[in-house]
């Protein structure tokens, strides 16, 4: 198990991609199962800066990695206002891109790219996502 803190700031993003992509690797993970990881974790991030921390500065990103034998699972915490991914619509992912909102897809994705995702609203203390994945292509 590894955790880094990082600043809740856009110009973090590579930084905490690129921890999480290489506890992937190291999992045993490859391929586009590492590219869904990295994925995931940058869209959560910018959801948790964005959204749980409103913009304002100095809140912080908690990225714990525990590695599994070609899976890994991912913890992001963050002190911001809690969220509850159960209140959020299923987004309209049939209708034509001309006629949808802009955003509104992020939950969606990370749900599609991991294999297990789970939020947690800690109330005044921020919230906790976890996500797993399963290699597909096992080594």
């Amino acid at each position: 198990m590894r955790t880094a803190i990082f600043p809740a700031a856009f110009d973090q993003l590579d930084a905490i991609r690129l921890f999480a992509g290489q506890a992937a690797r190291d999992a045993g993970l490859e391929g586009s199962d590492i590219d869904a990881v990295e994925l995931a974790v940058d869209e959560a991030c910018s959801n948790i800066i964005e959204h749980a921390y409103q913009g304002m500065h100095g809140g912080d990103i908690e990225c714990t990695c525990d590695l599994g034998q070609n899976s890994l699972t991912i913890a992001l915490r963050d002190h911001g206002v809690p969220f509850d991914a159960s209140a959020l619509p299923f987004p309209d992912v049939t209708s034509n891109l001309a006629h949808r909102k802009l955003g509104g897809l992020g939950v969606y994705l990370i749900r599609t790219l991991m294999d297990e995702v789970r939020f947690e609203p800690l109330g005044k203390s921020g919230n906790v996502l976890t996500m797993t994945i399963r290699g597909k292509h096992p080594k």
